[in-house]
């Protein structure tokens, strides 16, 4: 069953979660790694995966402009190194 913000077309906790997380400044990759883990309880892996997904997704957009463009431009310009 969804969550009530889902079904009235906002984002799941999780996600939501997830923006935060991505919006704090990280001294470095292994402290992010571990609030991944320890926070949400998930693999850095997975995390990854759901944030890529969350950059497509509008609601996320309407959500957090500020972070879902920042990572929308930051994926543009690694894709464009490839």
């Amino acid at each position: 069953m969804p969550e009530p913000s889902e079904a009235e077309g906002g984002l799941s906790a999780r996600a939501r979660a997830v923006l935060a997380l991505e919006r704090r400044g990280w001294s470095s990759p292994g402290a992010k790694e571990r609030a991944i883990r320890e926070e949400l309880g998930l693999a850095p892996v997975r995390y990854y995966q759901l944030l890529n997904a969350l950059l497509d997704d509008e609601r996320a957009l309407a959500h957090d402009p500020v972070t879902v463009n920042r990572l929308r431009r930051v994926r543009a310009a690694r894709r464009a190194e490839r």
